[in-house]
């Protein structure tokens, strides 16, 4: 797994992964808040599926090294 999520983008998916499940265990959004494992997950693994199969890269590392 090559890293394709830059910095601001693996910033954002940590926060609203961490706000999706806080509200569900806060019982305001019920159990499809735990969704917010999947952002949570790429964010802190900086690799992202769907970006590999649409060939998008979001950090500047990774696309110097393309």
């Amino acid at each position: 797994m090559k890293a394709n999520v830059g910095t601001i983008d693996r910033t954002l998916r940590v926060i609203v992964g961490l706000a999706l499940i806080g509200l569900s265990l806060g019982g305001v959004i019920g159990v499809w808040g735990w969704i917010g494992l999947l952002p949570l997950a790429t964010g802190l693994f900086r690799f992202c599926p769907a970006y590999s199969l649409f060939g998008i890269k979001t950090c500047k590392a990774c696309k110097a090294k393309a």
